[in-house]
Parts: C-alpha cells; structure tokens; sequence
C-alpha cells in the first residue's frame, strides 16, 4: 500500500509550554556573560604600582629552581605581598609557588601571565629565610624548593585564620646571676657581651654534672635583654623538652615556642606562625627549625652537634650546624656551638680563629667526677687476674653498690635487646640459620634461638664446624644485661631505657638504670655513679667517626653524674678515645682527630662530596662534570650499602678553600641533568658517614 505524501506549507509552531521559562533563562546567561566579562576584565588590569611579581616555583627540577616573573593583577595587588603562598600557571597546570618580591618591570620579553591566585596573606617566608635558603641549596648542591619544603611547615588554614597569641611584655624577669657561667673561664664575658648586644662566636665544652640547659636559658635572656631573638636547635624532642623547661624558668612563661616535626601539623603551624608574626622571638626545636623567622635574631645555638640527627634524611642532606652557621654569617648573629663532647668540625671552627673556647678549669673539673677505667691498676689487676676479660669485673660491681646507697646508678650498654648475636659455645663460630644463613639471637630468656632474617626457630642447633650444640652470647642486649644485674643486686630496682621504651627522667632513689645509647633518663639531682659496659662495640664500628662518636656517648652519660660522682668504663684503658674520656678532654681528643685528618686529607680539612646511582648514570655525571683540575676523583666503586644493590659510588674531594666551587660545579651537574632528562644520581655534600 503506498503512502499517500504530504502537502508541503509553512511548519507548524510549538506552543510555550512553560511561558517566561526561555526568556528567564536568556537574562541569566547574560547575566553571567556580563559577570564573566568583568571578572576577566579585573583580572586583566594590572596593579598600578610594581605589577611584576617573582615567584619561586615548587618544582623538584633543578633546571627550573630560578624565580618566574608574573604579573599581579589589581584586585590581588594588596594581598599579593613577599613571601606568601600563590598558585601560578606553569608548564601547562597550576602549581604551588612563594611570592619573593615584587618589582616595576621584568626582564621577560613576552606577555606575563597572570598570578591565578593568592593561597593565603600570610607572609610564610621572610627575606631572611628565603636568602638562607638559597644559601643552602647552593652548600648542598641542591634546590630551593627542596629546601624550603623544610623550612615552611605545610598550611593549616583553620589555624591561620585564629589571632596569635600577644606580645609578651618587654620587662624580663629579674636576672639571679650567673653562678653557673662563671664556672668557664670566658663564659661571663660572653654573656656580658650579648646582653650588649654583640656577636660573639663561640664553642663550648660543658662540664659534667652542669645543668646545660640553664645555661642555654640564661644566654637567650641576656640576648632578649639585648632585644634580639634566639633560636636553639638540639638533637630529638627528649632534649627539647629539657630546654623548654629551662627557658620557661628563666624568661616567664608565653615567651618562647617550641617547633619539633611530632608537634601535630595545628600546633606546630600555630607556633611557626607565632615566631613568623614576631610575637615570640626564641625558639627550640630539632633540625627544621634551624630555618624558623625568628625576627632580629641575635644569638643561634646548636647543641651536641655531633650527633647524627642533626644531618637531614632527605635532600638536599643539610645538617643543622651548617645551616646555623650560614643563617649567623647572613644575620651577623652569635653563635654557640655546644656539647658535653666535641666533634671534629666544631674544633675546625676553634682552630682556624673563627670562634673561641669556652672550657671550664681543669681543676673544677676534677673536683667534679672521677672517671676510671675497670682494670687499669696494677692493683685492680692483682686482686681480680679475670677482670680483663669480664663483661661486667667485681670493680664494677664495688662501684655499683658503693653508689646505690647515695641513689640512682646507670648503665649504659650500645645494643638493645637480649641476646642479639650467639657463638658455638665451644669454638665461637657463629651461629647461623640453617634455612637462611642469618645470625641467630635471644629476643627473651623464656623463647628458643631464632634466625634474624627469616624467624625460623633453630631447635636443636649443631655447630657445623666441631658439632657441639652449646650456644654463648658474645653480645647482649640491654635487657640481658638488667636481668643480670638484677640477679646481681635483688633487693635494688632496675629499670631499661631503650628505642620504643625511652625513660625521660628517673627520681633521685636508689635504683640501676641501663639505657642504650641516646635513650639515657635524666636523674633528679644527677647519678651517683656512671658505668659504661661493651666499650668495644662502639670502637668497634666501621667507621671514619667510630672513635669520636663512641667518646661523644660516653660523654654524654658522664655528663648525667651529679657532682662529686664516680664513673667507670669498661675496656682497653689504652684506647685514646677512652683515656681522652678519664681525662675529660674531648678538646684534646678533637684536636688530635683534626691533625690526623688534614694529614689524610679528610674532613673538615677537605671538601668531599658523593655522587651515588647506577653505574651507567654515575658515569654520565662523571663526564658531564668535568672536574676542575683541583677536584681529585675517586671510584666509581660499589656501594655494598644494604637496599642499594648494584650501585656506585663517587668520591670528589677538594681542598676546603675551594669548597664553594665544588659545590657550585655539583649543581650546575645536576640542572644539565635534569633539563635532559638523565637518570637520577643522589649527591650529598660533606656526608656525616663514609
């Protein structure tokens, strides 16, 4: 059947459903045409007065680490001020940047694209900060943003949005002396000398038994007096929570900030911006906040800065006492350089005149503490033939229970554990996982030998090389050596300070304490005595610093001894390190290790820097440097590191007056690097270990 057509005519029209509906929505579309129009038009329009703004990229590329001009529009000009936080258009998306300064013209050629937003008014990064940390990047032959990512706690915008706290008042309260400064032959006149408002630089060998952290406190007052700032780094939270006493003591209470990474992202943006908006001006932290904006700083501290938290993990590797000393070469600050012990690096600073000694008498410090070593009389030797090769000598035991009835006595013993190592009991061979090859240990006296690889139980064990089946311990653990002296001494309570457990202080009763290494509590009124167990272990290690950093643990459980207090170690009273330690001469032990040093061509004498990767880009960084004719190159060689397989690892080194062109030469290798896409290589500047 076909379909009859249709007559052609005029379509017919569709009546409004809805009437008023399309003409209600053509005024709203132009309506926000008209809007969107003048919101362009307002982001167009430039600031009137220095419309060019540099901004620091947060870019990981070291080719890009240099400031990008853009332009501030008007309806930004006056949040858009140096140092806060800006979102920028770049390489196609928007990422995160620092605004460093505002300028009238720019170099660029082109059209400036426009700053898409400011985060926040808050200036983060004062001018100070951000030259400090180009400073470091260059040290390190690192980047600014890397830096920076350090030194400027993330945004916690609820916090930012609350008032910090007010000023404190000007007046200090009333200073009660200096009884304790005046036990160092030069510390009054150091103290008179800040509170002048001077800049001295300084290094300083505590003595035992003084209260360290007072003395921190009393030289921030004096600088607070002067109306300038402080700012005070120490190794871990256990010691800032000392000097944070300490300076709640001496300055008031609400006059200082404490900025430590465990604080909590609220409170410790909360406090960086207190010391930002200037309303606190001393500050203790741990190793970030060696780059806190403390306004008018005069006086940087850097406690025990031998210990190796004070080297940061994460690139560009700087350590904190380099950090202070650039931030106090730019601010034209003090600075106090301080430890119960000395490293090597500080007595650089003694030697080539750029800060003085502050030392305590010789003989206030042998009216202080009686170190001895177990065995080193000829007396001690005819009255106990096997004290040598004791692990713990009847002397000790004399020592222990002579001081147990003045109060608390601690031991300090370099592994945590039980039995962490075992032998065959009959030859010494160790003793070795059949399944794996791992060294067997004791993690209790109630469990069987496990492997420390794999777990495996290894019941019934034979030695492979005389088939006995006895086991001995030649290492032990902090908690082997508490059962011990607790079957030693039943009636005495003993307590353990280790990693996951650590024991921030003790009460002044009779009690043993065996702590590892770092982990030692502090005693109400100081111990009465001081052991020093497994001496060996720390000399032990395979290491450039193994003897300075055994002597600076030591020290630090010494310096726990209340005045008139007694310790003794355990070892080869032979040993340099530990006679330096009888002696209390860490001074003359650093002295020593630096001569060494600079006749092996060694830090702090010499500027060494490590290139690690694969081989293949190890050797393109190696062409790629081209070593100036003073740079000596050593290796490539394998890492043999743990976790770093099949890696190599160049050594440059260079005398220390060149050092600046070393690392000038190391960052311009790795912006080539990453402008072309390379491997990556990790390169670290004066590494803590080698």
């Amino acid at each position: 059947m076909t379909e009859r057509p249709r007559r052609a005519g005029p379509p017919e029209e569709q009546p409004e459903l809805l009437p008023g509906l399309v003409r209600s929505t053509v005024k709203q579309a132009q309506a926000k045409a008209r809007q969107t129009r003048a919101r362009k038009a307002a982001e167009a329009a430039l600031a009137t007065e220095q419309p060019v703004a540099r901004v620091l990229v947060d870019v990981p590329l070291a080719h890009l680490d240099r400031p990008f001009d853009y332009a501030v529009p008007q309806a930004m000009a006056e949040q858009a001020v140096p140092g806060v936080r800006v979102k920028v258009r770049f390489a196609g998306q928007d990422v995160d940047g620092y605004l460093l300064e505002r300028a009238d013209a720019t170099d660029h050629g082109g059209r400036l694209a426009p700053l898409r937003r400011v985060v926040s008014p808050e200036p983060v990064l004062s001018p100070a900060v951000a030259g400090l940390a180009a400073d470091v990047a260059e040290r390190y032959a690192g980047t600014r943003s890397d830096v920076l990512r350090l030194a400027v706690p993330p945004r916690h915008a609820t916090t930012e949005k609350q008032p910090s706290p007010p000023e404190p008042p000007t007046e200090l309260p009333e200073a009660p002396g200096t009884p304790a400064w005046s036990g160092y032959a030069a510390g009054p006149a150091y103290l008179a000398h800040l509170a002048d408002g001077g800049s001295p630089r300084a290094v300083w060998s505590v003595a035992p038994g003084d209260d360290w952290p007072a003395l921190v406190a009393a030289a921030a007052a004096a600088t607070l007096r002067s109306g300038r700032g402080t700012l005070v780094c120490v190794p871990d939270g256990k010691d800032v929570a000392r000097v944070d006493a300490a300076l709640t003591a001496a300055l008031g209470p609400d006059r200082h900030v404490t900025l430590t990474a465990d604080a909590g992202p609220a409170r410790r943006y909360r406090d960086f911006l207190a010391v930002a908006r200037g309303t606190r001006r001393v500050v203790v932290g741990t190793r970030a906040a060696a780059f806190a904006p403390v306004h008018d700083l005069g006086l940087v501290v850097c406690w025990d800065d031998g210990d190796d938290l004070h080297a940061e993990p994460r690139a560009p590797y700087p350590h904190t006492r380099e950090v202070l000393l650039l931030r106090a070469a730019r601010e034209d600050t003090a600075v106090l350089v301080g430890g119960l012990s000395r490293s090597v690096e500080a007595e650089h600073l003694v030697r080539v005149g750029w800060a003085h000694e502050l030392l305590a008498p010789r003989d206030r410090l042998r009216a202080t503490v009686t170190i001895a070593v177990a065995g080193a009389s000829d007396r001690m030797r005819e009255r106990d033939p096997s004290g040598s090769t004791a692990r713990i000598p009847s002397e000790v035991h004399g020592v222990v229970k002579q001081a147990l009835a003045e109060g608390p006595v601690l031991v300090q013993t370099p592994r945590a554990g039980y039995a962490l190592a075992l032998a065959c009991e009959r030859c010494r061979t160790p003793a070795r996982c059949a399944t794996c090859a791992g060294p067997l240990a004791l993690t209790s006296p109630t469990t069987p030998p496990a492997c420390r690889w794999c777990a495996t139980p290894a019941t019934g064990w034979r030695c492979r090389e005389c088939g006995a089946g006895g086991l001995r311990a030649p290492v032990l653990g902090e908690a082997r050596t508490a059962e011990e002296l607790g079957r030693a001494f039943p009636a005495t309570r003993v307590r353990t300070s280790a990693a996951g457990s650590v024991l921030a202080d003790v009460p002044a009763t009779p009690a043993v304490v065996v702590a590892t290494p770092g982990a030692e509590p502090v005693a109400a009124g100081g111990y009465a005595a001081v052991v020093l167990l497994d001496t060996w272990l720390l000399l032990g290690r395979d290491d450039l610093r193994a003897a300075e950093e055994a002597l600076r643990r030591w020290s630090g459980a010494v310096g726990l001894v209340r005045p008139g207090g007694r310790a003794i170690a355990v070892g080869d009273p032979a040993h340099p390190a530990l006679q330096a330690l009888v002696r209390w001469d860490q001074a003359g032990f650093a002295r020593r290790e630096a001569t060494e040093r600079r006749e092996a061509r060694l830090p702090p004498t010499t500027r060494l820097a490590t290139v690690t990767g694969e081989p293949g880009a190890v050797d393109d960084a190696l062409t790629l440097l081209a070593p100036p004719a003073h740079v000596e190159v050593l290796g490539p060689v394998p890492t043999g590191s743990a976790g770093h397989e099949g890696e190599e690892r160049l050594v440059l080194r260079t005398p220390f007056a060149r050092g600046a062109d070393l690392s000038r030469s190391l960052g311009e290798l790795q912006r080539v690097r990453s402008a072309r896409k390379l491997d990556a290589v990790r390169v670290r500047v004066d590494p803590v270990s080698l």
